[in-house]
């Protein structure tokens, strides 16, 4: 008879094996409750939201209470506000990259902007008496940033790498992410507003448009009003008594011009509009004859410094000369009465040359315009030909819209961008752009742009 044969080891190993099988099965479930429990958060999170949205929906139609209203006022009294966009945006540039960072660099962009049907519930009536003017401001969000981080300085890349504070530069990086921008308005059809000159991408939500009024918004028309009341005093006529013998030459030989010149001379006008046109003609002679007055003035008190130093007796004096007084720099129109940092118009980056291809200047005319019926072509729907891209894409790329990390560190010195329906592909150089090629967006052709 055999001796038994003991089996502890292989039971051992099968407990083993029934462990190891358990311990995976209980950290799959532990995975499965854990993501439930995620899954269940958000569900909760985006309900809660929802349900958020709804009743503050739905107290808009019922009477509030004394301590809801006077909550909400002490919410707006400390700058705290809901805002809603009144309208998102249609604009010839679709992305970022390309996007003029100012207005006035591509003043053929085009665009639309439609007001919502939840701000109003008759969106066009909110438009009305709009179309008398012909520019608009447009308050809107800066949406695609990435992310809401930013700095007390930042680097514009007309500096170059210079650092300036936010606040001097109009960075969309900032504290509350609204920008501002000025558009001409084309014209209105219904509860649309179409735009030309724009800096904008299509999806820019809008939180508040507003007319340009010259009269308010201009620092020279502002400047103009106090001027009526300040600037012919007696205190100031008397002060100016010895220079009015230099100044009223000019104006005798002012006068004498328009009397020998009439069909030089302003006209009489015949209505309100050009009585205010040639009032304001006259007020322009009359400013720029007061700046002279001024820049004589100072010159006055030039020479006189100068003579007195040459007089006197100190050595010193004598070595160094007379002590440099500047100049007050002649200006007129908007100069006199504003001024800006002057890297704005003396940037250390100057602006590039923009040329084309024959190839891409081919590719480009073979465009048709946004009304054409030509179905065989490549059309746009924003533009007005291939001159108005043409326009655009010198504005582009004439003020180089790379960024300053890119223009100092990247190798590749290609540059993608869209423009309405058009890819624009382009190579910079020493102080030029080079467009190398023009190509349909893909999903542009006639039928998809007949559905939009």
């Amino acid at each position: 008879m055999s001796a038994p044969v003991c089996t502890c080891a292989e039971q051992v190993s099968n407990l083993t094996q029934q462990v190891s099988v358990m311990r995976r099965e209980i950290k799959n479930i532990r995975q499965q409750i854990e993501g439930s429990m995620r899954a269940y958060k958000k569900q909760m999170s985006s309900l809660q939201s929802t349900l958020t949205d709804c009743i503050s929906h739905d107290s808009q139609f019922q009477s509030k209470s004394p301590s809801k209203c006077l909550s909400e006022v002490n919410q707006l009294e400390q700058g705290r506000i809901y805002t809603v966009p009144i309208g998102y945006v249609n604009s010839c540039f679709a992305v970022k990259n390309g996007t003029p960072r100012q207005p006035t660099i591509c003043s053929s962009s085009r665009a639309s902007l439609k007001i919502e049907s939840s701000v109003f519930n008759n969106p066009d009536h909110s438009l009305v008496g709009l179309e008398q003017y012909s520019h608009i401001w447009i308050i809107f969000l800066f949406h695609k940033n990435g992310q809401l981080s930013y700095k007390a300085k930042v680097k514009p890349p007309r500096l170059n790498g210079q650092k300036v504070g936010v606040y001097s530069t109009r960075s969309p990086h900032r504290p509350n992410a609204l920008g501002l921008t000025l558009a001409k308005l084309e014209k209105i059809t219904g509860d649309t507003l179409h735009l030309s000159g724009v800096d904008i991408i299509t999806g820019t939500p809008v939180i508040d448009i507003k007319p340009y009024i010259l009269d308010y918004d201009s620092p020279t028309t502002r400047t103009d009003y106090t001027s009526k009341t300040s600037s012919f005093t007696d205190l100031q006529m008397a002060e100016d008594m010895e220079l009015d013998e230099e100044t009223d030459i000019l104006e005798t030989s002012y006068k004498h011009f328009t009397e020998l010149s009439p069909e030089t001379s302003i006209p009489c006008p015949a209505s309100a509009s050009g009585f205010s046109q040639s009032r304001s003609e006259c007020r322009g002679v009359t400013d720029v004859l007061a700046e002279v007055k001024d820049y004589l003035k100072h010159g006055h008190v030039f020479c006189e410094q100068t003579a007195e130093d040459k007089n006197t007796d100190a050595p010193e004096c004598s070595l160094a000369g007379p002590t440099p007084i500047s100049l007050p720099r002649l200006s007129f129109g908007h100069e006199l009465h504003s001024t800006i940092a002057a890297w704005v118009r003396a940037p250390p980056i100057s602006n590039l040359d923009v040329r084309f291809t024959v190839n891409a200047e081919k590719e480009l005319k073979e465009f048709v315009p946004c009304n054409s019926t030509d179905s065989q072509r490549p059309k746009f729907q924003f533009l007005k030909g291939p001159d108005d891209a043409m326009a655009a894409i010198h504005g582009i790329l004439s003020a180089d819209p790379r960024s300053v990390y890119r223009r100092a560190h990247c190798q590749d010195r290609l540059f993608f961008f869209t423009l309405d329906t058009a890819d624009i592909t382009c190579w910079f150089g020493d102080g030029f752009a080079e467009v190398v090629r023009v190509k349909a967006v893909q999903g542009s052709g006639p039928a998809e742009l007949a559905s939009l």
